[in-house]
């Protein structure tokens, strides 16, 4: 584990719409054991390994960042588990926490590797993880991941469970694929102590199905929920863009990320790295810095110059729209960007 690092604090990374940013979401790989439809082409085309950053790379970028005032990393993929030595880099940030401004370091997750690293990860000082997990049905499941196995996500989340990380479910809405089963799966979800957040497709990248045959309005979702229980808003926030209600009847929350049908931008505090070190300032659109180059030609200075340009073309909001056969937003899948 290094212990030996030095942040070498600077200017907080503020915008020019006056939001600081204190969140990196952080891709270690583009590469996925499962093949969601709606995240990904049915054959996908990997990058080669020897493009992406090394793990020391991918810490120091890190660095750069918590020296910059971000206290809070998600560690993403694809699927991030799949990365073979990735708990060097989660181990190496969980020795940051609590030493050098970083809060936290959290994980999303499909949950088929976590009976392998469960436990490691809570020894890292991982508390919180996200799993990506959108039905309760076997064959819907296969179906939806091309071929995945429920049975495996389940065991992860109960090895989760069993280390003491605190695990939320994740689910996106698709319409004629899980629309009728979300009341249960919220219901099973809080049955666990498990928050359950449902999120709307999002037109990033190409696959098969049209994003308009997918999409399913959260507005109307929410609409079936308060028929069913009692919605209570809630102001808690744990930085991304989800809104939250409490279900009465179950005690637990749910929440709600809405980026075609509730704008989230005005409060955005976060941007994306890469696996190949590419600088997303927004989700939802192209515009990226290459923070590999800087950083092998310049080290760190350079990287700083950089996310000080990043700031001035963060935009002020993303562009996703979703109309049959001309839907608009990143031409980049959401696997190689980091989900």
């Amino acid at each position: 584990m290094d212990r030996g690092f030095e942040i070498g604090f600077k200017a907080p990374l503020v915008d020019t719409f006056g939001r600081q940013i204190t969140y990196l979401r952080l891709s270690v790989t583009d590469r996925c054991d499962l093949r969601c439809v709606y995240c990904m082409k049915a054959r996908p085309e990997f990058l080669p390994k020897a493009d992406l950053l090394s793990l020391e790379e991918l810490t120091t970028i890190c660095d750069a960042f918590i020296a910059r005032g971000v206290t809070k990393i998600r560690v993403t993929g694809g699927e991030p588990l799949v990365r073979r030595d990735v708990m060097t880099l989660i181990e190496n940030l969980g020795a940051r926490i609590g030493r050098a401004g970083l809060e936290e370091v959290c994980l999303s997750t499909n949950a088929t590797q976590l009976p392998r690293f469960a436990q490691r990860l809570a020894d890292a000082g991982v508390k919180r993880i996200n799993v990506s997990l959108d039905t309760l049905d076997p064959g819907r499941f296969s179906d939806l991941t091309r071929g995945g196995k429920l049975t495996d996500t389940l065991a992860g989340i109960d090895a989760a469970q069993a280390a003491g990380l605190n695990v939320k479910i994740n689910a996106v809405a698709l319409t004629g694929a899980n629309e009728t089963e979300i009341p249960d799966m919220i219901t099973w979800a809080h049955g666990r102590a498990m928050d359950l957040t449902l999120i709307e497709v999002m037109p990033m990248g190409e696959v098969e199905a049209d994003r308009a045959d997918q999409f399913l309005s959260l507005g109307v979702v929410r609409d079936q929920l308060a028929v069913r229980w009692t919605l209570t808003d809630l102001p808690d926030r744990t930085g991304g863009p989800a809104r939250y209600v409490r279900v009465e009847e179950t005690g637990g929350r749910v929440g709600f990320i809405t980026p075609l049908t509730g704008n989230f931008c005005a409060g955005c505090n976060r941007v994306r790295v890469t696996c190949t070190g590419e600088l997303f300032m927004c989700l939802g659109r192209d515009g990226k810095l290459d923070l590999r180059e800087a950083l092998r030609a310049g080290g760190r200075d350079a990287v700083d110059a950089l996310l000080d340009r990043a700031m001035d073309l963060k935009p002020e909001a993303h562009d996703f729209r979703i109309e049959r056969g001309a839907s608009s937003g990143a031409n980049r899948d959401m696997a190689r960007t980091g989900g």
